[in-house]
């Protein structure tokens, strides 16, 4: 996305599939949905507030297609860059996949990034996400794979399908919280890396915003994440209360990694996941 304010923007918790990895799992009780006319105006907020990309998310965005279409437009009017998530289950067919994207492009999305893992295709057909990827190229519109995965053995063949197909896609690690919680670790060792990280905010359908949008409302007991609800505040406070946040900033700037080594734990004890 472009430099400037950025978000992870939550129409949504309604999805169609239950992946056994989902990080949004268990954040909200039940499907909610963001009010649309409240959505707009919010919208609208962002752009007076240099909110220069917004990446709709959450559960299935494009469950509500209408909705998100309109929004999308919002955005080219207001030029704030948009990305929809999506999981591909509505490109069963090229032909399909050609509509929905011929669609998408006419309203103005700046890219779509496809969900893509070995707990995604036990709902959806790998071949949905070829179709979206070759859609997206016949209509120039940009677009990347992310592929999440423990980068364990048991996804060799998925990677291998994505690359078969010359596809764009990044590896993303599997985030352990939601349904994921539960799993058993991989330990992936690497070379000593900073682990920083942008955290782009997330709002959800309920209005509460929060500092990372992976993260969103996990530790529950701290509310570390969590800034504020745009029911009590304006979307600039918001962004600014996260703006000021010393940890926060650390996070983006300095990495977990040197954050733990001036802390003063050993090199040897701060392992890479």
């Amino acid at each position: 996305m472009n430099p400037g304010r950025q978000i992870a923007f939550g129409y949504s918790t309604q999805c169609n599939i239950r992946c056994g990895h989902c990080v949004a799992a268990d954040a909200s009780p039940g499907a909610i949905k963001m009010d649309f006319d409240r959505a707009k105006d919010i919208i609208q907020e962002m752009a007076r507030c240099h909110v220069t990309g917004i990446s709709f998310t959450a559960g299935e965005p494009l469950l509500f297609f209408d909705d998100i279409c309109k929004l999308i437009q919002l955005c080219r009017e207001n030029e704030i860059y948009s990305r929809i998530v999506t999981n591909g289950y509505w490109a069963k067919t090229r032909e399909q996949a050609d509509r929905v994207v011929s669609e998408l492009m006419s309203n103005g999305l700046s890219q779509l990034r496809l969900s893509y893992s070995r707990w995604h295709q036990q709902h959806i057909n790998r071949e949905n996400i070829l179709h979206a990827a070759l859609s997206c190229q016949k209509h120039d519109l940009d677009y990347f794979i992310s592929f999440v995965t423990d980068f364990s053995k048991k996804d060799d063949s998925f990677e291998q399908f994505l690359r078969d197909h010359h596809l764009k896609f990044f590896p993303e690690p599997v985030i352990y919280f939601g349904r994921a919680g539960e799993f058993d670790r991989q330990r992936v060792f690497t070379d000593y890396r900073l682990n920083i990280c942008s955290m782009n905010p997330y709002l959800s359908p309920e209005l509460d915003m929060f500092a990372c949008c992976d993260a969103a409302n996990r530790f529950s007991k701290t509310h570390f994440f969590y800034i504020g609800n745009l029911r009590n505040d304006s979307v600039d406070a918001l962004f600014r209360k996260r703006e000021a946040h010393v940890l926060y900033h650390l996070i983006r700037t300095m990495g977990l990694t040197n954050m733990a080594s001036y802390l003063g734990f050993k090199s040897r004890e701060i392992v890479h996941r």
